[in-house]
């Protein structure tokens, strides 16, 4: 978990991990009753099965959660690629898992040249 301070010191929980159903269900419904704004990466979340972990994704946005996956975080972290302090780290997280969207990255840092004047 990962407390995020933000704007007018709105506290901010961004969840994931193991057994969706319990050890990162429980604490959500936990935090959003104690007022908290929730964050549940959904894709980096695992369920004894499919079906459970699907069901919890959808009790815990019932009750306030929002759901996002982590190339949204990744990105939002990010937010544009002029951010050079970062740039290399997240475009190479990008590239390695990324399916697509990281193909598409590794082809306009390797292919895609600026003219030369």
């Amino acid at each position: 978990m990962v407390i995020v301070r933000g704007e007018a010191d709105l506290l901010s929980l961004l969840v994931a991990g193991l057994l969706t159903e319990a050890c990162v269900s429980f604490p959500v419904l936990s935090a959003l009753s104690g007022g908290l704004e929730v964050f549940v990466v959904g894709d980096t979340c695992g369920g004894l099965t499919p079906a459970g972990h699907d069901l919890a994704l959808i009790r815990m946005q019932a009750a306030g959660a929002k759901l996002t996956s982590w190339l949204q975080i990744l990105l939002e972290f990010q937010r544009d690629w002029t951010r050079h302090e970062t740039y290399a780290g997240a475009r190479q997280i990008v590239e390695e898992h990324g399916g697509g969207y990281g193909i598409g990255l590794t082809y306009a840092r390797d292919m895609i040249q600026p003219s030369a004047k």
